[in-house]
């Protein structure tokens, strides 16, 4: 396995998202001017795959109104990663967050989406390892 850093991570990421591995949700405000946006939930999953830790959600609000949810994680040693936050350009809060465990087994909702989005950042980085369960 060849040796690479958060930031090797961080430019295969957002190399990699597109289109076809946004949110269906997000896909109509979808644009490469930010590739972050519809993608923190398979995000959180890739880095969870990685370095496990916790996976953390939080209610995404605009004008105080919810818009959704908003993914990112925790590492073991407390520190929180959220390598998707810029997609929130328009001055969204995010709020009532908590601690999820991720079920056990294949991920079932965007499952395709995220084993296109690790396909993709596995061809830039080298073989990942197996996901984190």
């Amino acid at each position: 396995m060849t040796p690479w850093n958060l930031l090797d991570l961080d430019r295969a990421l957002r190399a990699s998202w597109a289109a076809d591995t946004c949110s269906p949700d997000d896909l109509p405000d979808w644009h490469p001017g930010n590739p972050a946006w519809g993608h923190c939930d398979i995000t959180a999953l890739l880095v969870h795959d990685l370095f496990g830790g916790d996976l953390v959600v939080g209610e995404v609000h605009l004008d105080g109104v919810q818009r959704g949810h908003h993914w990112w994680n925790r590492l073991a040693n407390g520190v929180e990663l959220d390598l998707t936050r810029e997609q929130f350009r328009r001055g969204q809060t995010i709020t009532t967050l908590r601690v999820v465990e991720r079920p056990p087994g294949p991920v079932l909702r965007r499952g395709a989406e995220y084993l296109l989005l690790r396909e993709r950042v596995g061809a830039r980085l080298g073989p990942l390892p197996e996901p984190s369960r």
